[in-house]
């Protein structure tokens, strides 16, 4: 079982965590079911199957993610804009939607909006 984020800014805390875990499915389960992931390669995957395939290639090498430096979430009603600076410098952005049940999930992830010299 996947702790839900209850919070948007618990999302990327939750992505590190699994992704250095290898768990496609704790990944996966930060999604919306017809969720966009960018990877920065050129192409988006849509829907967790694809996020899916996704992960489990991405996470086939056991990259290891370290913390990032996140910004507080922007809210307004149910969406939220979050935002991590890796330790590489890139800036990621992701627009989280709350749930019915009041949990978070990402809607929109792009790994790299740009990168802090």
């Amino acid at each position: 079982m996947h702790p839900p984020a209850r919070d948007p800014d618990e999302l990327e805390r939750f992505f590190v965590a699994r992704a250095n875990a290898g768990d496609v499915e704790g990944l996966v389960a930060l999604y919306e079911a017809n969720a966009t992931l960018d990877s920065g390669d050129g192409e988006s995957v849509v829907g967790n199957e694809e996020i899916r395939r996704f992960f489990t290639d991405y996470l086939a090498s056991a990259p290891q993610f370290d913390p990032s430096l996140q910004t507080p979430a922007v809210c307004s009603g149910d969406l939220a804009l979050t935002s991590s600076r890796l330790a590489n410098g890139d800036i990621t952005g992701e627009i989280a939607r709350r749930q019915a049940d009041g949990t978070w999930l990402w809607v929109i992830d792009r790994f790299t909006l740009g990168k802090i010299r």
